[in-house]
């Protein structure tokens, strides 16, 4: 199955009394580059994410985002600092005296105070994080790889068909190769007749000249090369296994061979047909880069 490298899947809920979202997208890349966006504090799920991801993906820019809260449940210490807050007390305590104003300060007042007060919660299971984590990630995975599925069956027909266009291409090139032999051979034997004023001439000369001719304009070999190669296209399209490489490496293969072609012809319909057949070769190419 041909799957795109572009995709989306998002997951936002809770999960065992932790909220979670989730989001994993990703886009065309040669090879894979893996980013992540994590809530602070919770690092270490980076290379758990990455490695999971990276086994159900083999290509592509990945980025990740996830947001997550600690269970409501999870336990928390309030730690007093006694020395700060019994200077800040003396503090305002010197100043009410100093300046003969009121000293109508609260605990509540010198709680706010910073570093009186610190909140200590107990070090999260990071195995217990994870398996929590893992949940979201494989909703969110299952949109994220369906859609590349998805887009992979689109960029499929698309190849096909652009590769059927070709196809057909060839088979004119086939059909109108040995005409314009022909057409040359007739044009020669009347070129040297006007230059002979008859038709006595060196009947083995022409034929020499016109399997010469023959020779330099022959494109059976890259024709049959251009059928192998889409022979090869197809077996790829129908793979489950990562082939945007070899694709890749194939179309440029393919375009040597038109190119070749291109630069023996020497009849202007030929010409044409070859443009054409670039042209889907290249739309070809620009499609393949988004395939894994």
């Amino acid at each position: 199955m041909i799957n795109s490298m572009t995709g989306f899947g998002r997951f936002e809920g809770e999960i065992n009394g932790r909220s979670l979202t989730l989001e994993v997208k990703s886009v065309n890349h040669r090879y894979t580059e893996f980013s992540c966006r994590i809530t602070r504090g919770y690092s270490f799920l980076e290379e758990k994410l990455k490695s999971y991801i990276t086994s159900k993906v083999s290509r592509g820019k990945i980025d990740v985002f996830l947001s997550l809260s600690e269970p409501e449940n999870t336990p928390a210490q309030v730690e007093i600092n006694h020395n700060l807050a019994e200077g800040y007390v003396n503090a305002l305590s010197e100043i009410s005296q100093e300046y003969s104003v009121p000293n109508t300060v609260t605990a509540y007042d010198i709680a706010r105070y910073p570093d009186v007060l610190t909140v200590r919660k107990t070090p999260e299971d990071e195995e217990m994080v994870w398996n929590d984590v893992v949940q979201a990630l494989d909703k969110a995975l299952e949109a994220f790889l369906a859609m590349r599925r998805a887009e992979g069956e689109r960029l499929k027909a698309d190849v096909l068909q652009r590769a059927e266009n070709i196809m057909s291409y060839v088979a004119e090139v086939e059909k109108r190769s040995p005409q314009t032999l022909k057409e040359y051979e007739a044009r020669l034997r009347e070129r040297i007749e006007e230059l002979l004023g008859s038709n006595d001439y060196d009947e083995q000369r022409v034929i020499t000249e016109v399997a010469v001719y023959a020779d330099k304009i022959a494109v059976d070999e890259e024709t049959v090369r251009l059928r192998s190669h889409f022979e090869q296209l197809n077996t790829y399209l129908n793979s489950d296994e990562p082939v945007g490489r070899s694709m890749d490496f194939l179309i440029q293969e393919m375009n040597r061979e038109a190119n070749t072609i291109g630069s023996k012809v020497k009849d202007a319909e030929i010409a044409q047909t070859v443009v054409r057949i670039k042209n889907e070769i290249e739309k070809i190419r620009e499609q393949i880069q988004n395939i894994e």
